[in-house]
């Protein structure tokens, strides 16, 4: 038999429709190489780049980075300012290339908080890219799960006491409506860089029956090969979803 080559294409239908990533080691990977800690988050930023091409390759519909967590505000000031300035620098140089790409930016959280250039940019961005659907980027940003379902639960509560809704129609559908996510399917798969075994507050009910994939690579150092072999990691299993 030929043998087969390892650029083949994946088949598609075994390919993850929704992969979210807890991008973490950036401050690691730095201090590893003696370099400031926001080396190690603009190298992070060309990881983003891999993987959205790699995605974009085998067919992935949504991907959903965990970029600015509501816990990172109490970095350092000049760490946070930095970020800022990486996001709002991405959303410059990137929006064009997102377009012609046919990538849809889309955000998660509370931005609100964020300050107020990063605002205008990410709306900017956000309109502009509005009609793309090979890809969304769903950019988690000042995001924490745990507010998120303590909002929505107050989301409820008022829609309750107005009259617009029963208590006995709250089901499990009706709730995610209320949440950040509404309107995306739950991830399929959820990559975890640097080793750590937890979640961090990252979309606690979304992965209630997600495939979770950990790796020890730091974020910087994510490769293609290391994405792919999430990917292949993730069709060996057998969603079985509590069935059986």
């Amino acid at each position: 038999m030929p043998r087969k080559s390892g650029k083949e294409k994946m088949d598609k239908g075994a390919v993850p429709g929704h992969i979210a990533i807890i991008m973490d080691g950036n401050g690691r990977w730095a201090r590893a190489r003696g370099l400031a800690k926001i080396t190690g988050h603009t190298e992070g930023v060309k990881t983003v780049e891999r993987v959205i091409t790699a995605c974009r390759k085998i067919g992935v519909k949504i991907l959903t980075l965990y970029t600015f967590s509501t816990e990172n505000w109490k970095r350092p000031r000049e760490e946070v300012s930095a970020l800022m300035g990486l996001l709002s620098t991405y959303l410059d140089r990137k929006k064009e290339e997102l377009k012609k790409k046919g990538i849809r930016l889309s955000v998660i959280g509370d931005i609100s908080q964020l300050p107020l250039n990063v605002r205008d940019k990410l709306t900017e961005a956000l309109d502009y890219t509005a009609d793309n659907d090979l890809l969304t980027l769903n950019l988690a940003l000042n995001y924490g799960s745990r507010k998120e379902i303590i909002e929505a639960v107050r989301s409820v509560a008022r829609e309750v006491k107005n009259g617009d809704l029963l208590p006995d129609d709250i089901n499990e559908e009706v709730f995610s409506a209320f949440l950040y996510t509404k309107g995306l399917p739950d991830p399929d798969l959820l990559i975890r860089t640097s080793g750590e075994m937890r979640l961090s507050n990252f979309l606690l009910w979304q992965v209630s029956y997600t495939e979770i994939y950990v790796t020890e690579t730091l974020w910087p150092d994510f490769s293609v090969k290391d994405f792919e072999d999430a990917i292949k990691n993730y069709r060996k299993r057998e969603r079985r979803y509590g069935g059986r």
